[in-house]
């Protein structure tokens, strides 16, 4: 290991949980070991579960929807 990654480590066990995580996925891509950047809570995980169960049943908005969405936000 190399002087400044040695330093670098140390000052990463001073930061916050989340933070080290943040860079041990950083530093595991640059490795080739691809790792998954964010992980669902699980009320995220039922809500992509409806998504797709609406994907499935080709659920989707009308396009008279979606422009009442963009224009409720100023788009």
């Amino acid at each position: 290991m190399t002087d400044l990654l040695d330093k670098a480590i140390t000052a990463a066990r001073n930061l916050p949980p989340e933070v080290q995580d943040a860079i041990a996925r950083m530093v595991l891509s640059y490795a080739g070991e691809e790792q998954a950047v964010y992980r669902f809570t699980p009320e995220e995980e039922a809500e992509q579960d409806e998504a797709d169960a609406a994907e499935a049943r080709g659920d989707f908005a009308t396009d008279e929807e979606v422009r009442a969405i963009w224009a409720k936000h100023g788009l």
